[in-house]
């Protein structure tokens, strides 16, 4: 099985109108820069999003929701972007807020074959309308659906031609739970090597999750919010 794509274009080719997409990333640390960009260039409409957040105005997701190319953002927080914002309040864009333990375990839930679980995240808040509820020990839980998604879009820092990806620091985030929870699973890496050359030990995701992987370039790695301490202090 081939894995390894000349480019993000390519990677991305049947991704077509419709689809429910996974979005690897924490903020802006750690998302696939290159595939939001092909899928921009490519104009796909009408879909899922699943990830923590929605980018921000003119990065990330936040310039897929520019084209107007999502139909359905479903996250946990979404308070940096203010297209998103109006999007939401016309009713142009249809919104799933959940809470991001409970957004974790139905990535994790996917990839581990199971249908669904309970949890008391979202109990008595307006998270849980609509949902079975079940009481164990004397305490109430929800029950959620793992996410059943056509395509997972991660970014790793490096990955081997067998599609083996290793992470680093932060932008682990919730790529590798999206790496193992898609029917599809593309991978974008800023270096790309030959099999054997990363140790077993530091692999993150193993190849057999990953169904494509490419090597990706001109990444920004922007900072949502920069804080420093100001000088002197």
């Amino acid at each position: 099985m081939r894995k390894v794509y000349a480019s993000a274009e390519e990677a991305i080719h049947d991704i077509e109108d419709g689809a429910v997409l996974m979005l690897g990333g924490f903020g802006l640390c750690g998302i696939p820069e290159n595939s939001i960009a092909a899928l921009v260039k490519r104009g796909v409409k009408g879909l899922t999003c699943i990830s923590n957040n929605a980018g921000v105005d003119d990065f990330g997701i936040g310039l897929m929701l520019q084209g107007r190319q999502v139909k359905k953002m479903i996250s946990s927080y979404v308070g940096e972007n203010a297209e998103f914002e109006r999007q939401l309040l016309s009713g142009e864009l249809e919104v799933e807020l959940i809470p991001q333990g409970t957004l974790a375990e139905r990535c994790r839930a996917a990839g581990a074959g199971i249908p669904a679980f309970y949890t008391p995240a979202g109990v008595g808040t307006e998270v849980a309308e609509g949902k079975e509820m079940r009481t164990f020990n004397g305490k109430t839980y929800l029950m959620e659906y793992a996410f059943d998604a056509d395509f997972a879009i991660v970014k790793a820092w490096k990955g081997d031609k067998h599609g083996n990806l290793v992470f680093k620091d932060t932008a682990r985030n919730f790529n590798p739970m999206m790496a193992m929870a898609g029917k599809i699973t593309i991978a974008e890496v800023e270096e790309l090597v030959e099999a054997g050359e990363l140790h077993p030990n530091e692999v993150h995701v193993p190849g057999i999750y990953v169904h494509r992987i490419v090597q990706g370039k001109n990444y920004e790695k922007r900072i949502e919010q920069r804080t420093v301490r100001p000088k002197g202090e």
